[in-house]
């Protein structure tokens, strides 16, 4: 019989976090990304849950049930990962293996650069790790001249009222960012007349309808104005971390996996070789064929069986 999911509310000094966890054992913390909630973990709770772990997801600052403070100052790294370490702390978790996608995984891999004695591994889907120096990869960007690249859209404030009809918005972007989008016409991060809010028929077929209505129901009660605030706060990071963090890699056990269909991968370029520069203890690397940005989504049953085997790899 699965474990059953049991629900907190956990005080993580100061914010008010929705924290779920399934099972027992070692325990792996799952950090979603944008736009979504604990509920993309579903599956890979449940997979993790059943090979002898305790699975623990919350709802990041800003989405679903937890608080979602007003200021985008306030959604760095640096308070991201804090509230892990808060909820660490909760449970009495000394250590854990973080399981991020998205801006999850960007949590994920400064936790285990800021935070090595609480983070033991990590296991990063659809972002890859890069190394902190001079110029941050906005700064870059900018500096090619390449003012079109879609962060920059979503720091603006009309992007508040542009993603606000959750079910319009919610199926466009989940279609778009997916493989099934034909090659031609997948969201391009750079360019803008292929971007994530076209109109669409219906949603993705390898998407689970329940997750779709799911979305829709949670981002049409929150709104997005919070989880934008995510792109609003990179400038604010890379002001101190790009010093503070200069040259620091990732020597934790490591795992990455990405969709091949992945538009990010556009601006990303990740390949195991590049990765092991600034991830030493890189395990393993994965690309999974017609998949794209919501790897645990379309592909479930693919990413957890490679979830479980790195989990396993390291007990």
């Amino acid at each position: 019989m699965m474990p059953p999911v049991t629900h907190h509310q956990v005080d993580a000094r100061g914010i008010s976090l929705h924290v779920v966890e399934q099972g027992s054992g070692p325990a792996v913390l799952f950090c979603h990304g944008f736009p979504t909630t604990w509920y993309s973990w579903r599956s890979a709770m449940e997979a993790t849950a059943a090979s002898g772990f305790r699975a623990i997801a919350l709802d990041m600052r800003g989405y679903g049930d937890s608080d979602a403070p007003e200021a985008a100052h306030l959604y760095t790294a640096f308070h991201t990962v804090g509230d892990l370490v808060a909820v660490l702390d909760y449970f009495g978790i000394e250590s854990t293996i973080l399981v991020g996608h998205d801006f999850g995984a960007s949590i994920a891999w400064n936790a285990a650069m800021m935070r090595p004695d609480r983070v033991g591994a990590v296991f990063a889907i659809s972002v890859s790790f890069r190394v902190l120096g001079e110029a941050s990869f906005l700064d870059q960007i900018r500096a090619a001249g390449k003012s079109d690249f879609y962060m920059f859209g979503q720091m603006r404030a009309e992007a508040d009222a542009e993603w606000a009809d959750a079910e319009r918005t919610i199926p466009a972007s989940l279609y778009w960012l997916s493989g099934e989008a034909p090659a031609d016409e997948r969201w391009d991060p750079f360019d803008p007349e292929k971007n994530m809010l076209r109109p669409v028929a219906n949603p993705p077929e390898s998407i689970a309808p329940d997750y779709i209505e799911e979305m829709i129901r949670v981002f049409g009660k929150t709104g997005f104005h919070a989880p934008l605030n995510y792109y609003r706060s990179i400038d604010d990071y890379f002001v101190i971390a790009n010093r503070a963090f200069s040259g620091a890699m990732i020597h934790q056990p490591s795992f990455f996996l990405t969709g091949k269909a992945d538009g990010l991968n556009l601006l990303l370029q990740p390949t195991e070789e590049s990765l092991r520069h600034s991830v030493p203890g890189l395990r393993g690397f994965a690309e999974l064929d017609g998949v794209g940005h919501w790897p645990q989504l379309e592909a479930p049953k693919s990413c957890n069986t490679a979830l479980v085997e790195f989990l396993k790899s390291l007990t």
